[in-house]
């Protein structure tokens, strides 16, 4: 028998809750990229000794957990033959800035169809990741997502500041404020 979900009923994300904290996510995903963008190919690519190495590997991992989130884990695609073949997929590594403009495209398409279509019944279902024990609600793997794009954009934020360049701004309130501002 599957384990409970980890978050109890009143603590799963609302489908606008869900749209919220995704439009967040892009947005300061969004500003990561274009400031790691800013910096030289060299600085982009130059090893770092932070989890995926270089800025650019951080940025492709993000969209790599994104993907098979939201993608496949939440939506029930969770067979070895299709993530097999999502992991060998070599559009998930792109090597310049062109093939990750158009696998960052491919992704945020994903997020959106999902988010489109999410309600609270696809929010609480149970589901599973196959290299994790147990099995959680839908919504915990949104959670688990936006964690671990936070958690990355806090090695490259290190990484920024060992070389003197401010990050971006990336509060939730800075952020939110600026997504309203542009929703007038």
């Amino acid at each position: 028998m599957a384990r409970p979900p980890i978050s109890a009923p009143s603590e799963l994300l609302t489908p606008a809750q869900a749209r919220r904290l995704f439009a967040y996510n892009c947005e300061v995903f969004d500003r990561f990229v274009r400031r790691v963008r800013s910096l030289s190919w060299r600085d982009a690519r130059r090893r770092r000794e932070i989890g995926h190495q270089t800025l650019f590997d951080t940025l492709v991992h993000i969209l790599n957990a994104q993907e098979v989130w939201i993608g496949y884990i939440l939506q029930g695609r969770n067979t070895d033959p299709e993530l097999e073949q999502l992991f060998d997929d070599p559009t998930r590594h792109p090597k310049d800035w062109k093939e990750f403009r158009v696998y960052a495209s491919r992704v945020r398409a994903t997020i959106d169809g999902y988010l489109a279509h999410v309600t609270p019944r696809s929010l609480r279902a149970p589901v599973r990741a196959f290299w994790m024990p147990g099995a959680y609600a839908a919504s915990d793997g949104l959670w688990q997502a936006t964690f671990e794009q936070a958690h990355h954009l806090g090695e490259i934020i290190g990484a920024l500041w060992q070389d003197d360049v401010a990050p971006p701004e990336m509060t939730w309130i800075g952020v939110g404020r600026s997504l309203r501002t542009r929703r007038r």
